[in-house]
């Protein structure tokens, strides 16, 4: 019997009107959510977070559901019985601990000994035993709270039998074993029920006491006591590699860590303190042994507790060997035994340690270094700080030493290793620089160590560990990426670049030539530090601490000087180091001859010669900045320093500040657009503005010095690239010169010394705008206005009469309208604010006779009141705000 239609086209046909009542159903779902919408009140301003976009996208766990319609509101799904379990649980538990400790602290004396050790005995087994029951039922959340109780109860029996059935023995004594007793009998029941996740973290809670309060029941000295401390550390961290439950795992490695660091501050306290060698023998060997038992966990720990463990068994080898030597030197010089027992640790790149592990001993080298360093920062700090307390007193005399014209509280007998220090930092630094691929090439098998249980990948492929697992290429090997052959820790630059999409190792690790350039950066600086701080330990004579900083300085500008010019790669970091550290250097150096009149002109003159040198040799763009502005700065310290050598005052010797100014203005036309142009010029107006600054005092030499600026700034802009700058300050600086002379003679009617400069001026400005119409009106007519307006303003509102505010005015109001007619935004900008400022004092008497008859309530009534209408039309006043702005832009 045939299908009428055939079964494929009839199953065809009932898909299309599946799809189409799908369809539809989505229309009619659609209509319904609007009208509710429509129904419904509106709903509240959305939350942060609330996210329209999401609307319409499919419920989870529905892939394809239809879109959800505008308005559509989830239903809010029932919350989990499990929670509601587990607070219930939580509860119960709680309040049947709280029955049980008031029934033990209150109850207990009303009943005799044997109810007591039977009603104990009686609900410690039944709490204990209901947990087996309720897992075989799958009760497991209510396992856990009657787990809980017992754990109480246990505790609480504990304290019972100490109270009553042995009341006289040691408190501590008695918590050591009752503490043993139990970490026992809790670790069996975890293990015997393991479903449960209480009882195996509390038996390591309570394992964490039996050792410490058994030494201290015993009153064993503080080594014993360290030696507890350090047991119980390897217990947990035997828990935490091979423990059941992370739970377990989680607690016993808080606590191990919490009990090592206790043994570790108890052995180095003792180490530390020791009255000679063999006293610090046994705290050493405590030390030791937590770092035996530091590395035998970092040998199976996953990646970063392996990187800890290594770290901790470095510093505790370095507190144990470096306590014996230390103990039989002066304390100053304690610190060598630690640094030398700290590079020591470096060794093991040679050892089979696994490969993490062995980076954190290294960390812990680093650590071990940088903490002996920064016992020397003080010293060095004062070094180059020290001589600014010489400018409250310059040039007072040479005192007898280095130390004179420093900080004479800082202890520097004690620094007596800190050159040392910084000397030997600077020299095994500076040995890695140069023989860096030797170095590298030790290193290399630390580098391709694979970890235990990392796995190799595939037959054949490169360990995890390996160079060439991170892209590196052996040396001499062909087809090196980017032309080289040198794996990336021996300077190369292996694999494919980070910023090319490389491998994650590859973007982790830095360059060799990285590492390098930050070992010969550092050997830089440590060696001028050990150098400018061995003067101050030995107190040099003050002469010799002035020229040895000077040349020390030159030392760094060679350094820097050199290094700019060698295009090696990798040995930016030198240059650049050398490049701070010389004006830091020199800055210290100019301070401390600041003591000596001659030591400050020879000082300075040779940074000035020495910065100047260095500009001329380096052909780099922001080194050559650099220099130039330093030797700029020390000429100008020279000019002031001139003007003190010829008992001038301050404000005398401000115009021979600005010699040097002058020389950069020439400077900067002889050099046009070179990148050192600039920052000098800029220099040189920095030394203009402190000429000004010391001419203040006297009104007459104020206007001379503003009026020398001012023919600097024009010299200045007669080259184009500083004309639009260099113009409008050379006009500024001629005005202020001439209202400040004019202040300085007292002259009461300004107005017959600006007027001759106004017409002029007004008449070049009408004969510019005729010959170019789209000249600005601030450049044709800005300055000759503001030459009258601004100086009779000025006198204006300290004239009692009332011609000149009333001629002012007009002649305000007649330049505001000329501006509005003819559409000059200077005329009307200018005209304006003297118009509106004029009244303004004009009116201020009756404002304030008004202000003071009103109500102390109005003032702030009237605020907000215009607050509130400005508010209601802000929009409006907002477009009235850009029309205007418009209206002035078009302005000319």
């Amino acid at each position: 019997m045939e299908h009428v239609p055939p079964p494929a086209e009839e199953l065809a046909r009932l898909d299309r009107e599946l799809a189409e009542l799908d369809a539809r159903r989505a229309q009619l779902l659609t209509r319904r959510a609007w009208l509710l919408a429509a129904l419904r009140p509106p709903a509240p301003t959305a939350a942060p977070g609330w996210n329209p976009s999401a609307w319409g996208a499919p419920a989870p766990g529905r892939p394809g559901a239809p879109a959800q319609p505008w308005g559509y509101v989830p239903p809010k799904q029932p919350s989990a019985p499990r929670s509601a379990q587990n607070v219930l649980l939580t509860l119960g538990g709680l309040l049947l601990t709280v029955a049980a400790v008031a029934f033990t602290l209150v109850s207990w004396g009303s009943m005799g000994i044997g109810g007591r050790s039977a009603v104990l005995a009686a609900v410690t087994v039944g709490a204990l035993a209901a947990p087996a029951v309720l897992l075989r039922r799958g009760l497991t959340a209510t396992a856990e709270a009657l787990a809980a109780l017992a754990l109480v109860l246990t505790l609480l029996d504990a304290y019972a039998v100490h109270a009553v059935a042995a009341p006289d023995t040691d408190g501590l004594g008695f918590t050591a074993v009752a503490a043993a007793v139990l970490a026992a009998l809790w670790t069996a029941y975890g293990l015997a029920l393991g479903k449960l996740h209480l009882p195996l973290p509390a038996a390591v809670v309570l394992a964490q006491w039996p050792l410490l309060f058994g030494a201290w029941a015993a009153g064993a000295p503080a080594l014993v006591v360290g030696w507890a401390l350090l047991a119980t550390a390897v217990l947990d961290g035997a828990i935490a590699l091979w423990g059941k439950g992370t739970g377990a795992r989680v607690t016993a490695c808080v606590g191990g860590s919490v009990m090592a660091f206790s043994a570790l501050m108890v052995g180095l306290t003792l180490s530390v303190t020791a009255s000679g060698p063999l006293g610090a023998l046994a705290p050493g060997a405590l030390l030791l042994t937590a770092a035996a038992a530091a590395l035998a966990g970092a040998w199976r720990a996953p990646r970063g507790f392996a990187r800890a463990g290594g770290v901790v068994a470095g510093l505790a080898t370095v507190a144990a060997v470096g306590g014996v030597p230390a103990a039989a030197v002066p304390e100053d010089w304690g610190v060598l035994a630690y640094l030398a027992a700290g590079l020591a640790l470096t060794a093991v790149v040679r050892t089979r340690l696994p490969r993490n592990a062995a980076i954190g001993v290294l960390v812990a080298s680093a650590v071990v270094v940088a903490g002996a360093l920064a016992g020397a920062l003080p010293g060095l700090a004062a070094v180059l700080l020290g001589p600014v307390t010489l400018l409250s007193d310059v040039w007072a005399g040479s005192p007898g030493g280095f130390r004179s014209a420093l900080d004479p509280t800082l202890p520097w007998t004690g620094l007596a290793a800190a050159p040392v220090v910084l000397a030997v930092s600077a020299g095994l630094l500076g040995a890695a620089y140069g023989w860096w691929p030797s170095l590298a090439r030790i290193a290399a098998p630390l580098i391709a160590r694979e970890e235990p249980g990392s796995g190799g990948g595939p037959a054949g492929a490169p360990g995890a560990g390996t160079p060439e697992a991170c892209g590196a290429v052996a040396p001499g090997a062909s087809g090196a990426p980017h032309g080289t052959g040198a794996p990336w820790y021996a300077g190369g630059r292996a694999g494919t670049p980070w910023y090319a999409g490389g491998t994650s190792a590859a973007r982790r690790r830095p360059s060799g030539a990285a590492l390098r350039g930050a070992a010969g950066a550092g050997a830089a600086v440590l060696g001028w530090g050990a150098l400018l701080l061995a003067g101050a330990v030995l107190d040099v004579p003050y002469a010799v601490a002035v020229a040895g900083e000077t040349v020390l300085v030159a030392g760094l500008l060679a350094l820097a000087v050199r290094g700019t010019g060698s295009g090696r790669e990798g040995s930016a970091a030198v240059p650049v180091t050398a490049l701070v550290a010389a004006p830091a250097g020199a800055v210290s150096a100019g301070l401390l001859s600041l003591a000596s009149e001659g030591a400050s002109y020879a000082v300075f003159g040779a940074l000035a010669v020495l910065f100047a040198g260095a500009a001329v040799r380096t052909g780099a763009g922001v080194p050559r900045a650099v220099f130039a502005v330093a030797a700029t700065v020390g000429c100008t310290v020279l000019t002031g320093f001139a003007g003190r050598s010829l008992g001038l005052a301050p404000h005398e010797a401000a115009p021979l500040m600005l010699l040097v100014p002058a020389l950069t203005v020439l400077f900067g036309a002889r050099l046009r657009r070179n990148p050192a142009a600039l920052p000098v010029e800029l220099t040189g107006a920095l030394g203009a503005l402190v000429a000004v600054a010391l001419a203040v005092p006297d009104a007459p030499f104020l206007a001379l010095v503003l009026a020398l600026c001012g023919v600097l700034a024009a010299g200045a802009a007669v080259r184009p690239e500083r004309r639009p700058v260099a113009a409008y300050l050379a006009a500024a600086l001629f005005v202020l010169a001439t209202w400040v002379r004019l202040a300085a003679s007292e002259v009461s009617f300004p107005e017959a010394y600006t007027l001759p400069v106004t017409v002029p001026a007004l008449v070049a400005g009408f004969l510019r705008r005729r010959k170019d119409p789209e000249a600005s009106s601030w450049t044709a007519y800005g300055p000759g206005l503001a030459a009258t307006l601004l100086p009779s303003l000025a006198a204006a509102w300290t004239d009692p009469d009332w011609q000149r505010p009333l001629l002012l005015g007009v002649s305000a109001l007649v330049i505001t309208l000329l501006g509005a007619r003819y559409r000059l935004q200077a005329l009307l900008l200018l005209g304006g604010a003297v118009l509106a400022l004029d009244g303004l004092h004009e009116l201020a008497p009756y404002v304030v006779q008004v202000a003071g008859a009103l109500p102390r309530w109005l003032p702030p009534a009237l605020a907000g009141l215009l607050l509130l209408v400005v508010g209601a039309t802000y929009e409006q006043r907002l477009c009235d705000a850009r029309r205007l702005k418009d209206a002035l832009g078009r302005m000319r």
